[in-house]
């Protein structure tokens, strides 16, 4: 578990910085910040999807599995827009500050979900 920690920390350091680039990104074309930081989480979460199925894993791609991902990162998703949102709309914190507090909240629970949910090949026993 310790390796797939480590892995899951260099792969989410990559989806980080797609999700942080392009929140910086979409605050230069003057979006909303809540509509910012949910596109630029999306963009992360496909290539967070892709690198954790391959080098954390070591699952293929597959559709039924990348919706179960998606289902599982909503609520990541909840708490990084979330506190991305409070951060900087209630607290006055700079918004890209605001955005790295987001993902960390949501990067425990992400590997969770993905741990023990999306890519538990265990058999599941019938109750």
């Amino acid at each position: 578990m310790i390796v797939k920690l480590q892995r899951y920390i260099a792969t989410g350091g990559a989806a980080a910085v797609v999700d942080v680039f392009g929140f910086d990104f979409m605050l230069l074309l003057r979006l909303p910040i809540t509509l910012a930081a949910v596109l630029s989480w999306l963009m992360a979460a496909f290539v967070n999807y892709h690198l954790t199925s391959r080098f954390v894993f070591g699952s293929s791609v597959s559709r039924n599995r990348l919706l179960q991902f998606l289902l599982g990162s909503a609520t990541g998703l909840c708490l990084n827009t979330g506190v991305t949102v409070t951060c900087a709309v209630l607290f006055g914190l700079n918004p890209l500050l605001s955005k790295v507090a987001g993902i960390a909240t949501a990067f425990a629970f992400n590997f969770l979900v993905n741990l023990l949910w999306v890519f538990n090949d265990r058999p599941r026993r019938a109750v």
